[in-house]
């Protein structure tokens, strides 16, 4: 009885593990038809590849930059913060007011880097005040809970956060002002590169960086990976696990910020109460694709995600005749998402966890 059940089961993984291949291959071949179609048909030359993927890396930087804390947060309390994309929005739509006040008074045209600086100080201490609310208030009586009810409270939150952004800045749509030196365009090599495309890539670096270094090189950021390993031997060895983890919020804030003020540079318009939804959707994309709770990977798994969604439309759909194909590029995350869980759930640069962490 026990060898015929273990058969039974032996043969469904083998069915499982045939039909996976058998998509693995089908989603290869259909990639690679599309790609050789719009290749050899010629209709772009190599200055649109690059213009394409240079704009997708300023993209995937944002996209990166909030999916950082997704990993975060993931990483110490190994659930998903589905109300980070609410945060985002938070410093993005406070910010935007400040920016409008600044350029009716002229100040805002006088002084366009000192008005950056101000603008990614509102946008953030908001973003941050955001999170940390939503670490003390909804998340940490819930600590002990089940999975399933700390999730459930993050969707709840990210709702409430719309909502009451709405109630309280209205739902109108608002556009950022234009840094008028940033929309300049550099002419390299007999190629027109934006400049404002090469500043938000080196800005989100340049945060990105400054993370990295602060999880691995400080002192706070290896109580950081402590609490991540063990929350109560970290504990035990004099850690403030409480401390760190609203540190974590804190940082995780502070870059959602920074992408909010960042993507109204980039996207002027469409500054409102629901704009955290699909950059959040796609930035958790980004941390699943780079290895939810690792921190190059979200990184990388940003920036992939960005070239991914501003070449993959041309390079792929067109090749296959699909009409209005830049028009599905928000579809690619979810298609991207979808692929990642059923072939490589770990991410690029993520290990399988422990049965007790998963």
């Amino acid at each position: 009885m026990k060898n015929t059940l273990r058969q039974r089961i032996g043969e469904q993984f083998s069915l499982i593990t045939l039909l996976l291949w058998a998509l693995r291959v089908g989603v290869f071949i259909v990639v690679l038809w599309g790609s050789i179609n719009t290749l050899a048909s010629g209709r772009y030359e190599a200055s649109t590849w690059i213009n394409l993927v240079i704009a997708g890396l300023a993209q995937g930087s944002i996209y990166a930059l909030i999916a950082l804390g997704y990993s975060l947060v993931y990483g110490i309390l190994r659930f998903i913060n589905f109300a980070h994309g609410e945060v985002f929005m938070a410093g993005a739509f406070t910010s935007v007011f400040v920016a409008e006040a600044l350029e009716r008074s002229g100040f805002f045209p006088k002084y366009p880097i000192l008005t950056f600086a101000i603008l990614l100080i509102v946008s953030m201490t908001s973003s941050t005040v955001v999170a940390v609310l939503l670490e003390r208030i909804a998340y940490r009586p819930l600590r002990n809970a089940p999975r399933l009810v700390p999730l459930i409270t993050a969707i709840g939150a990210s709702f409430f956060l719309q909502y009451t952004f709405r109630g309280l800045y209205g739902s109108g749509f608002h556009t950022y002002p234009e840094f008028g030196q940033l929309w300049g365009v550099w002419n390299i090599a007999g190629m027109d590169i934006q400049i404002v495309q090469v500043f938000v890539f080196l800005a989100s670096l340049l945060m990105m960086a400054g993370l990295y270094l602060i999880v691995e090189r400080t002192k706070t950021g290896k109580a950081m990976r402590a609490v991540s390993e063990d929350k109560e031997i970290a504990a035990l060895m004099g850690i403030d696990v409480n401390r760190v983890i609203v540190i974590t919020f804190v940082i995780g804030g502070m870059l959602a910020g920074s992408a909010g003020v960042i993507r109204g540079m980039y996207q002027p318009q469409g500054i409102w109460f629901f704009m955290g939804f699909h950059p959040g959707l796609k930035a958790f994309t980004a941390a699943v694709l780079g290895g939810i709770g690792n921190i190059p990977g979200a990184m990388l798994g940003g920036l992939f995600l960005g070239v991914f969604e501003t070449v993959g439309p041309t390079l792929i759909l067109q090749g296959l005749g699909i009409p209005a194909a830049n028009q599905l590029k928000d579809a690619i995350a979810i298609i991207m998402l979808v692929l990642v869980l059923i072939f490589r759930p770990q991410g690029i640069l993520g290990e399988k966890l422990a049965e007790e962490k998963a």
